[in-house]
């Protein structure tokens, strides 16, 4: 599996592609730092992350593109701007009918480390452990992207488990309920205990019998 981990953000960010399969040594492809300047307006340093992000698709074709997910902070605009250019990079993503993982600092932190609390120092240390590179990537963007990948890699085939069973969970149970249905149905149509009701009979000049008749009387 080769997949291109995305560090968002508008500055600085970070893109890393990572092969390999879980269990196996892992190998980096590539790895660097899409930067805007903070003097562009927002639009245009949006389509210099997008236009970067289409250049490392296209020269590195992967199959799988992992972002991270954009959380809560108390700097709002900081927010925002990591937000717009995750946006980008899932949008260079589906374009070309990619699939898109996202996973939190903390998910990540986990896979890579074993602690959802590490510091980004420990980070590029186990990065570049697990990578076997000279030195850890500069800056973090760049080491938090090939993260991002090692988590994609490590975690897909037990979310690719778990989501084939609840897809076949779901379709055993529509089958049971369609069976269900059409059982009951059935069992309406040829219940032997229902019997029609009876027409109600009439009179040869078309009214009901049971309307009231006028007794003869004599004069």
């Amino acid at each position: 599996m080769r997949v291109l981990g995305v560090d968002p953000g508008l500055t600085r960010c970070g893109v890393g592609v990572v092969e390999g399969v879980a269990g196996r040594p892992l190998r980096m492809l590539g790895v660097g730092v899409i930067r805007t300047g903070a003097d562009t307006a927002t639009a245009d340093r949006l389509v210099l992350i997008e236009r970067g992000i289409e250049q490392w698709l296209d020269a590195h074709r992967p199959e799988c593109v992992a972002v991270e997910r954009v959380f809560s902070q108390h700097n709002v605009r900081t927010v925002m701007g990591t937000a717009q250019a995750s946006a980008v990079a899932m949008l260079c993503a589906a374009r070309r009918g990619l699939p898109v993982a996202l996973h939190t600092p903390s998910e990540v932190k986990a896979a890579v480390t074993g602690s959802g609390r590490a510091d980004k120092a420990q980070v590029g240390s186990m990065v570049t452990r697990l990578l076997r590179l000279d030195a850890p990537p500069k800056p973090a963007d760049a080491a938090d992207a090939l993260a991002l990948a090692i988590c994609h890699i490590w975690r897909a085939p037990a979310t690719n488990r778990l989501q084939q069973a609840v897809a076949a969970h779901r379709t055993t149970n529509s089958a049971r309920t369609t069976n269900s249905a059409r059982t009951t149905n059935s069992a309406r149509t040829t219940d032997p205990t229902r019997t029609p009701s009876p027409a109600r009979p009439t009179s040869p000049a078309g009214t009901p019998s049971s309307a009231r008749t006028t007794k003869g009387r004599t004069s």
